[in-house]
């Protein structure tokens, strides 16, 4: 056995030096000093010596094995680093040859709008806020008036969280509305950008997350005069002093009266058709609703504490996609959403 035992030692050392990668060496690890390798197959005959026998044999078998333990772990640490050092030759940058250059991005042409739309309503005057996504229907719905059995408030248009539909992801930025109210005394005006989601099929003007714009005065004496000045004003600044307007009649439960503010296409110009066919970007219509408005609600101020004998205000709510359609003359919505490099490098 002795014999055995030095001639696996030396057998053992001899093919881990040829050794060149590490599956070689763990082919060798296996078939020496695995559970069916050489060694093993040895040690298991130990029960056949005698009692004088055993510990002589098995210090010298500990021996060998330490010894084959040793000559792998130092085979596996320098094959390790011939092959760090093999692909480090390989990965050499030469540091002398120019870099490419580095494409420098821009923003979003929605971020430019509303960056635009910002500037306009702080240089009126306006403070911006900020508010959460995940809302309580109280907010989004209650306290704006919009009452149960509202076809808003359908599971089909509104996405909820809860079984007993109290918590949804907002609708509209309005709950900014209540929430700035509770906690600010008039005069005041604001303006609550942020993201809002409705269950609407994408096509060229719609999405199910889109992008609102919120406004909200409130002092005395607040007229729809005031509203229509505030929102020409901001218009005319975005799309140009020859900007086409219109106002209708519209109803919505936290204001009254309402309207909504409607551009002329920029695409097909007011006329609905292109070359003989119904302009997709505003359906035929000629004009491309951007937002609602309207003098708020005395329910709505009154839930707020806030006295509507004494104090008016009005509000509206745009769509900032629509009004990035209208700046940058983009006709499909979508295009907004596709990230596609080659679309957002036009501007």
């Amino acid at each position: 056995m002795k014999q055995q035992l030095e001639n696996i030692r030396l057998q053992a050392l001899s093919s881990l030096d040829a050794a060149n990668s590490p599956a070689e060496l763990e082919e060798l690890r296996v078939k020496w000093l695995g559970k069916k390798g050489e060694l093993t197959a040895v040690l298991k005959m130990m029960g056949k010596l005698s009692a004088e026998e055993r510990p002589i044999m098995g210090q010298l078998a500990n021996s060998v094995r330490a010894e084959i333990e040793e000559k792998l772990e130092g085979r596996k640490a320098a094959i390790g680093a011939a092959v760090l050092e093999a692909k480090l030759a390989a990965e050499a940058i030469d540091v002398t040859i120019p870099g490419d250059a580095v494409t420098l991005g821009h923003q979003h042409p929605m971020n430019m709008v509303l960056q635009e739309v910002k500037d306009i309503f702080v240089g009126l005057g306006y403070q911006v806020v900020d508010g959460p996504e995940v809302e309580l229907a109280d907010y989004n719905f209650t306290r704006l008036n919009i009452e149960e059995g509202h076809p808003s408030r359908d599971r089909s248009d509104t996405f909820y969280f809860s079984d007993d539909d109290s918590v949804l992801l907002r609708t509209q930025t309005s709950p900014m509305q209540i929430r700035f109210m509770e906690n600010h005394k008039p005069p005041f005006c604001m303006l609550a950008p942020g993201r809002v989601f409705r269950k609407d099929e994408a096509d060229a003007t719609h999405s199910p997350m889109f992008h609102q714009i919120e406004g909200l005065v409130v002092d005395e004496h607040i007229t729809m005069g005031d509203l229509k000045g505030a929102l020409i004003s901001m218009m005319r600044k975005i799309y140009g002093a020859e900007s086409e307007m219109r106002f209708r009649p519209h109803h919505f439960p936290f204001t009254e009266p309402s309207c909504e503010m409607d551009m002329q296409c920029h695409k097909c110009h007011g006329t609905g058709e292109i070359d003989g066919q119904v302009c997709s970007t505003c359906h035929g219509e000629g004009w491309i609703e951007l937002l609602g408005a309207g003098m708020v609600h005395p329910k709505v101020l009154e839930s707020c504490g806030i006295d509507p004998e004494k104090y008016s205000g009005f509000a509206f709510g745009m769509g900032l996609e629509r009004m990035a359609m209208g700046r940058m003359r983009i006709n499909d919505l979508r295009l907004i959403f596709d990230n596609d490099v080659r679309f957002l490098n036009q501007f």
